[in-house]
């Protein structure tokens, strides 16, 4: 196959055009061009004329005649060979392995590790600390609407993960030579995710479509012989020291539902935990495990109207049935040297209570998978660093429960969070009453004076950071737009860091993965740290199988 790339045509092109430019640009006949499937398709915003702008993969009558237009279009960087992204699994598990891996969290990374383990044969036993995504989705609510919270099912515990409650976004910047992320994707839609987040340029799936999907591809994987335990929090870890330094040996798990503790045996474990499971990353700190801190952001929800950005974006095809709802990335260098950007930007979508803490409040954003609701939101954070905290591996673990304890009584005790209208908040003054935007966080929003909310480094750059974003997308700086905090989660405040065989760089055996570890940030680019882990896994016990067997031969 051929990739021809940057084709580009009218927003509303005719039916049969695509395939008319492809014969076009590679010079050939009709009948020379068997087939043709769009790879990827985005939009083109930066002319008042917008422009669908497409990847695609072309099958021709033959391989000679595919070589030919190869050499024939040599200097077009446009038209290249189509890669091969099938994926290749690293091996298969040897017979009677007498420790099967554990993979502890059950979140995109944690299902993605368990899955490529299952079909290798390893029959991986996965242990989560939260419940099975429809009890958990039900325990979410009642946060949302009853104003009562479960530290142990919530939007950052439970089968899915975090990004289970957030816009199922599935595209990511990571660098990607094998194309892993093509895997992750097409697992995705083979557990019934929508067929066009294979070459929509921003995928995503929505939290209600998610949760089935979820569900599939645990099915997947106890089908291939693996096992999920829900309710199961590991409260420590097992480690030797050997002569070839220190070693997991196993893992001590308390069960919540019958509140019962157990020892597992395990030599080889993927730590899958999340950015917000801060209990288990300070018992790691406490057993040795190298921990340090590292750069993260924090900052508020802004809202405004959905009509709004779309208009900001697509100017006159604003509505246009082909466009959907627009979204925006911002970036502003403000003049205290702080970073401000947009992040976690959902369309037509809401904000929601995502604390896991009691007594803290945290904010995130959701959307459906039609992003219909009458909100766009993001998080606008500031950028810090080791720096701005004392030194030590979890300082920034304290300074996030500091921030959302006090966003707790900001928001008047009841998981209500702060908020203040943009205008109100870069002139300095507290807001009184909402304007004409309705904010859509729940359990609700409390007005009043979000300055004390953040460091003063972090608001300094904030109120300088919104009248930016306004010159560049029009509208965004309004007085009406609903500020909500406190954003805290964007990442993990510490890095577990690994070896080049993914292992903890002074435990064996041990596994950092997925956001928590920090080698992942959202969903796509989390479940691609799963299958790296989980083949890094398996060459890992490979060898060790090998130098047994020609030991003993």
């Amino acid at each position: 196959m051929l990739r021809l790339t940057e084709i580009k045509l009218p927003l509303d092109h005719a039916d049969d055009a695509l395939r008319a430019t492809l014969l076009h640009t590679l010079h050939i006949g009709s009948t020379d061009l068997l087939d043709f499937t769009v790879f990827k398709r985005s939009f083109d915003a930066r002319k008042a004329a917008l422009m669908k702008v497409y990847i695609v993969d072309v099958v021709l009558t033959s391989a000679a005649l595919e070589a030919a237009l190869l050499v024939q279009h040599a200097d077009n960087p446009h038209i290249l060979a189509t890669p091969d992204m099938v994926y290749h699994p690293v091996g298969q598990a040897p017979a009677n392995l007498p420790l099967r891996p554990i993979v502890v969290g059950f979140g995109p990374c944690g299902i993605f590790a368990a899955l490529v383990l299952a079909q290798m044969g390893f029959k991986p036993l996965v242990l989560e600390r939260g419940k099975t995504v429809r009890e958990r989705t039900k325990d979410t609510w009642a946060l949302w609407r009853k104003n009562i919270l479960n530290p142990e099912s919530n939007v950052q515990f439970g089968e899915g993960g975090a990004g289970t409650f957030s816009d199922g976004k599935l595209y990511s910047q990571i660098k990607d030579p094998r194309h892993l992320g093509r895997k992750v994707m097409n697992e995705f839609v083979k557990a019934g995710a929508p067929a066009d987040i294979l070459y929509e340029a921003h995928p995503h799936i929505g939290t209600f479509k998610l949760v089935k999907v979820v569900e599939n591809l645990r099915a997947q994987i106890i089908a291939l012989g693996g096992e999920i335990r829900f309710q199961q929090r590991v409260t420590d870890v097992l480690i030797e020291d050997g002569p070839s330094g220190k070693h997991i040996q196993g893992l001590t798990v308390l069960d919540q539902a019958t509140g019962h503790t157990h020892q597992l045996r395990a030599d080889q474990v993927v730590l899958a935990l999340g950015h917000s499971s801060r209990d288990t990353v300070a018992m790691l700190h406490e057993r040795g495990v190298y921990l340090e801190a590292k750069p993260f952001s924090i900052g508020f929800r802004v809202e405004h109207p959905q009509s709004l950005i779309d208009r900001a974006r697509w100017g006159r095809h604003a509505g246009h049935p082909s466009l959907g709802a627009a979204e925006y990335k911002l970036v502003h260098h403000a003049s205290n040297g702080r970073s401000v950007y947009s992040f976690c930007m959902c369309p037509g979508g809401m904000v929601v209570a995502a604390t896991s803490e009691v007594g803290c409040v945290v904010t995130n954003g959701m959307s459906q998978y039609s992003r219909n609701e009458r909100n766009a939101n993001a998080g606008i954070v500031v950028g810090i660093d080791p720096r701005d905290y004392p030194d030590h591996p979890l300082a920034g673990m304290a300074l996030q429960r500091q921030l959302e304890s006090h966003a707790f009584v900001l928001g008047g005790g009841n998981y209500a969070a702060p908020g203040q209208l943009v205008g109100d908040f870069v002139a300095g003054r507290p807001s009184t009453a909402l304007g004409s935007i309705l904010p859509s966080y729940q359990p609700g929003v409390a007005l009043g004076d979000l300055s004390t909310a953040l460091p003063g480094y972090a608001i300094e750059a904030l109120r300088e950071a919104f009248p930016a974003f306004g010159r560049k997308l029009k509208g965004f700086d309004s007085h009406d737009a609903v500020l909500t905090g406190v954003e805290t989660r964007t990442s993990s405040p510490i890095k577990m860091s690994r070896g080049e065989d993914m292992q903890s760089v002074n435990v064996r055996g041990l596994y950092p993965a997925g956001e928590g570890a920090s080698y992942a940030g959202g969903i796509l680019s989390a479940g691609v740290d799963g299958i790296k882990v989980a083949e890094a896994l398996a060459r890992s016990v490979l060898a060790n199988t090998e130098r047994l067997r020609t030991s003993f031969a």
